[in-house]
């Protein structure tokens, strides 16, 4: 047999698992580069550890082989299995890509290293894979069977070159964090930090529009809210300039810890927290973890520092009870004056309207007697909330709030968060589609509810990351879309089983329900049968890992 045969062979199959590893680098990147988070993933269905086609070619090659073992051609097992390895390893065509691959500087550093991992171990076994005196389809099974194994464990080689690039990973970690400190101790401006299980970044952008009529404000941007995202922005867009009074930090959190971590980068001067609720409830464990982890930002603010907490959130308000520090702002939508004045609350909401042009509601400082008639464009009743939060903290800042009430006028939702628009053939789109959480499907469900011409149709996946409360959340979006939408569009058949079930529960026309596998199919049935006067609600969009 040739071992020009054979090295042909192992190069297909190491070549398909660079491959292979550079397709499953687009899952690792979205999973945030958490190994066990995406190896939990590939492991949740077979397909994705172990793909038909490379398994029925590898399969097929073997049958075909054993046929020819007693050929008088000897090459002909290896032609063979260079055949199928070529089958096998060609890439899949893939569905629909909504987040496309981030060439980052990390993960040409990952790449590098998984390749590198694999090429390493993929020459050790061919050095050792070499049976004495083996026939030669004993020598191209073992060949095949190498490279098929390789080709398999492309997830492990990811997972394996992380590990070889972490010494780099942390040294370039320490080395931007180091800046960005050095940089925000030369600026060093007023610190907002804001967090919450939802609202964060409407709050933060509503916030720095608003602080934006007196100082010069610099908000962590989209939804950049972890530790390196944070020192990242800073890096780029405050290097050279150092102007800004006021930096509103967004801190978001998986685990315990890392809110304290973020807050020793930007130390809080002022500690927003908009709610406590289910969201990535499966990676906390418990509501009281998700709670523990969002107080870590009032902990880490000074004792003359100020927090501005959602009373109407028991988990938020229990932050209040604590004490710390000595200036806590309370605010509420959903108590009357009596009970607000009662339970010391400083901001209350009353007088709550919402239409399709907008929310509008009196703003009460029940500590100064002081109110304002707010109008906003924006829609939504949870954004009473954040909005009463920002006036709460834009007041303490020193700006009337008169200047507040104008400046609310002009503000505009955050970018796919209740986003109202209208199409070229009289379509209404609300675009909800950032994420999706039990407090926002209410309110954005509510919205579609107030279009009463045309049809209203629901297009989403439901709501993931509930841990134990996602089915039973699933199942209460299911009945307000039946009460809320004409036509409803589930995407996944897996995940929507609650919510699906739940509408069928009531007496919501079946032959109006649909459930599609992709966005991409739904929007093309959109496209197809709405009409002028017609509204489509987009509610959540999961990322490709589901």
């Amino acid at each position: 047999m040739s071992a020009i045969l054979l090295a042909i062979l192992a190069a297909i199959w190491l070549l398909g698992a660079w491959l292979r590893i550079y397709q499953q680098a687009r899952f690792y990147q979205i999973e945030e580069y958490m190994s066990g988070r995406y190896l939990r993933w590939v492991l949740s269905r077979r397909s994705r550890l172990l793909p038909a086609r490379p398994l029925a070619a590898w399969f097929l090659a073997l049958a075909i082989g054993a046929l020819l073992a007693e050929a008088p051609d000897s090459f002909l097992p290896a032609i063979v299995a260079i055949a199928a390895a070529i089958i096998a390893v060609f890439p899949a065509r893939q569905r629909e890509v909504k987040q496309a691959f981030s060439a980052t500087a990390r993960m040409k550093r990952l790449l590098a290293g998984a390749w590198l991992a694999s090429a390493v171990a993929f020459a050790a076994a061919a050095v050792h894979s070499n049976p004495p005196l083996a026939s030669p389809f004993l020598l191209v099974t073992t060949k095949s069977a190498m490279g098929f194994a390789f080709f398999l464990l492309a997830p492990l080689w990811l997972v394996a070159g992380n590990i070889i690039m972490q010494p780099v990973e942390n040294a370039l970690r320490r080395l931007y964090l180091r800046r960005a400190a050095q940089t925000l101790e030369l600026i060093n401006p007023k610190i907002i930090g804001i967090t919450g299980s939802y609202g964060k970044t409407t709050t933060k952008s509503f916030l720095r529009d608003i602080l934006s009529s007196r100082f010069r404000v610099y908000a962590t941007p989209k939804s950049y809210n972890t530790l390196m995202g944070i020192s990242l922005a800073i890096n780029r867009d405050l290097a050279d300039d150092y102007r800004t009074e006021y930096f509103i930090s967004e801190m978001g959190a998986y685990v315990e810890g890392e809110i304290d971590r973020i807050c020793r980068l930007t130390p809080p001067d002022i500690a927003i927290v908009t709610e406590v609720g289910p969201q990535h409830l499966e990676r906390f464990g418990s509501l009281e973890n998700i709670c523990k982890a969002k107080y870590e930002i009032v902990k880490n603010l000074p004792a003359d520092g100020a927090a501005v907490l959602n009373w109407d959130n028991p988990y938020v308000r229990s932050m209040a009870a604590r004490g710390h520090p000595s200036t806590i702002l309370t605010v509420s939508r959903e108590l009357d004056v009596e009970a607000a004045l009662a339970r010391k609350i400083t901001w209350l909401a009353t007088d709550i309207q919402e239409t399709l042009e907008g929310l509008s509601f009196t703003a009460r400082n029940l500590k100064t007697a002081e109110f304002a008639s707010i109008e906003t464009s924006v829609v939504g009743e949870h954004n009473v909330t954040n909005l009463l939060l920002c006036i709460a903290a834009a007041c303490h800042e020193g700006i009337p709030l008169r200047d507040i009430a104008m400046r609310i006028r002009r503000l505009q939702p955050a970018e796919s968060r209740l986003v109202l628009e209208r199409t070229a053939a009289g379509i209404t789109i609300i675009n909800d589609a950032y994420s999706a959480n039990p407090l926002g499907v209410v309110s954005a469900l509510k919205v579609l509810g107030m279009h009463k011409t045309g049809a209203r149709l629901l297009i989403t996946p439901g709501m993931v990351e509930l841990g134990e409360l996602q089915e039973s959340e699933n199942h209460k979006l299911g009945l307000l879309a039946a009460q809320y939408a004409t036509d409803i569009i589930l995407i996944g058949k897996t995940q929507t089983q609650a919510i699906v079930a739940a509408i069928r529960s009531t007496s919501f026309d079946r032959s109006r329900l649909r459930v599609v596998e992709t966005l991409r199919e739904s929007v093309e049935w959109y496209q197809h049968n709405l009409k002028s006067g017609d509204t489509v609600l987009f509610l959540n969009d999961l990322p490709d890992t589901y």
